[in-house]
């Protein structure tokens, strides 16, 4: 598997869409995650990031040219107990919701498939970080069309238990930019992770997305013993 550097992983595409990251500290103590949002239309990028109790949620910049919210408008981020959801739509009230009726994260998942964004058919990327015993266990899913084709919905999740200090794994809308966009193909990528404080790694991913098309971006340090989380929010709309 190869492991790329934050920065030249992002650096590889103008357009990720839409991206999450999960990974371990390197100091192994704390659990990371961020998510970040991109655009094309001027309706995409209309947006920011704004808090919403222990999540957060999307936001108009301009509410005179929002165009149609039933895409852009929702909460990126929730937190179930000791469990923490990130997604890139409303699937995470999905999660949330089903799961707090005992239903597993993929059972949640299987009643929902990709955007309805013709004729992209955005995959809809969901990760859930769950805390036990002073560490962490983490899955990743995408729900996609097969092969541009709406009448197949392919669903792929993928679990780490005990992931190792140091890595995450990023997984992200499409594969590249096009028109329509490519879903994104395979395993998550594997990332190194810098030893670096919250600030720093929020700086290293915000300057490393392409500067015409990154919208805003959230980053989440969680405590593995204790729980507490300290976040950072950046928005290009401020």
């Amino acid at each position: 598997m190869e492991i790329k550097t934050l920065e030249n992983e992002l650096n590889s595409l103008a357009y990720h869409g839409r991206g999450i990251i999960i990974g371990k500290s390197a100091d192994g103590e704390k659990a990371i995650t961020a998510y970040f949002i991109m655009g094309r239309s001027e309706n995409s990028r209309n947006r920011v990031f704004i808090e919403d109790g222990e999540g957060i949620r999307t936001q108009a910049f301009d509410d005179s040219k929002m165009v149609d919210p039933h895409l852009i408008i929702y909460a990126p981020v929730r937190v179930l107990g000791n469990k923490t959801i990130v997604t890139n739509g409303d699937q995470t009230d999905t999660i949330y919701e089903l799961m707090d009726r005992q239903m597993t994260f993929e059972q949640a998942l299987r009643t929902r498939e990709f955007e309805d964004d013709r004729p992209n058919f955005t995959p809809r990327i969901s990760g859930i970080i769950r805390l036990e015993n002073g560490d962490m266990n983490y899955a990743m899913s995408i729900l996609k069309s097969a092969e541009g084709d709406d009448s197949s919905c392919q669903r792929y999740t993928f679990a780490y238990s005990t992931p190792l200090a140091g890595k995450a794994k990023f997984i992200h809308t499409y594969k590249c930019d096009g028109n329509p966009l490519p879903s994104f193909e395979g395993e998550p990528k594997t990332l190194e992770l810098p030893d670096v404080d919250i600030d720093s790694l929020t700086d290293i991913i915000w300057k490393n997305l392409n500067e015409d098309n990154k919208v805003s971006l959230f980053v989440r340090y969680i405590d593995l013993k204790t729980g507490k989380y300290e976040s950072r929010i950046v928005n290009k709309n401020v």
